[in-house]
C-alpha cells in the first residue's frame, strides 16, 4: 500500500503526542497501534478506514506510524493472526484432552465465548472484511481460509463423533450444526458488553443448556 496514499501533515494535539511518544518500548506501542486500529476497522470497516485516522486516533502524525508499519494490510495481519493463533490453539488443545464429545464441544463453546472478550474487534472484522481481504493479489490472507478450514473440521469430528457413540442426534447435518454454531458466538461479538449483566462464562452457560437440552420442556437429552 502506498505511503503516500495515507500520509498526512496533520499535526496531533500535543498531549496525545506525548502519551505515544514516552509510553513505554517500542514492542508496547506497536501492541498499543495495533488495538487502535482494530477498533477502526470493527467500526468503520476495513476498507474504509484510512492510515491517517489511525493515526490521529493514536496522537501522531501519518508518517510516525510507518515506523510501526509498512502498510494498513500489516496492521489488520497482525490483528487477526493474533486472534486465529490464540483460537487455534485453545481448540487443538479441547479436542486433544480425550474426553466424550459432548464435554468437548462444551468446552469448545466456552473457547468460543471467551474470545468476544479480547478479540471482539478481530470477530468483527472477520465478519465484515473475509471476502475483501481474501480477495487481494497474492495469497498474504490465504491463512484466514486455512485457519476455518481446521477449525471446522475440528468442530465437525466432534459432532460426528457423538452421532458415531450415539451422544448425539443423527439427523442433523454436523457441517450446518457447527456453522450454526459459529455464526451465534461471532454475531455475540456485535452486541456483547464486558460491563453487561452477563460475562462470557454466563453467555457460555446458556448457549451450552440451549445447544443440549433445547427449548421444548420434558425429557432432556443425556
Amino acid at each position: 500500500m502506498s505511503q503516500r496514499k495515507y500520509s498526512g501533515g496533520t499535526t496531533a494535539p500535543a498531549k496525545a503526542r506525548r502519551t505515544i511518544a514516552v509510553g513505554g518500548p517500542a514492542s508496547e506501542r506497536r501492541d498499543h497501534l495495533v488495538k487502535l486500529a482494530a477498533e477502526l476497522f470493527a467500526r468503520k470497516g476495513f476498507q474504509a478506514t484510512t492510515v491517517r485516522e489511525i493515526a490521529l486516533e493514536a496522537g501522531i502524525l501519518s508518517g510516525s506510524l510507518y515506523h510501526h508499519f509498512d502498510s494498513k494490510e500489516t496492521i489488520v495481519d497482525e490483528v487477526l493472526r493474533t486472534f486465529l493463533e490464540d483460537v487455534t490453539v485453545r481448540y487443538r488443545a479441547v479436542v486433544g484432552g480425550g474426553r466424550d464429545p459432548r464435554s468437548v464441544l462444551s468446552e469448545m463453546v466456552r473457547v468460543g465465548f471467551g474470545t468476544l472478550e479480547a478479540h471482539r474487534a478481530a470477530i468483527t472484522v472477520m465478519q465484515n472484511d473475509w471476502n475483501y481481504l481474501r480477495s487481494l493479489p497474492g495469497d498474504r490472507f490465504g491463512y484466514l481460509e486455512r485457519a476455518e478450514d481446521e477449525v471446522e473440521r475440528m468442530w465437525v469430528e466432534q459432532i460426528e463423533r457423538g452421532q458415531a457413540t450415539g451422544r448425539f442426534r443423527a439427523d442433523v447435518d454436523p457441517k450446518l450444526t457447527y456453522r450454526m454454531i459459529r455464526d451465534t458466538i461471532w454475531v455475540t461479538a456485535r452486541w456483547f458488553r464486558p460491563d453487561g449483566h452477563l460475562d462470557t462464562d454466563a453467555l457460555a452457560d446458556h448457549f451450552v443448556k440451549v445447544l443440549f437440552d433445547g427449548l421444548a420442556s420434558g425429557e432432556k437429552t443425556g
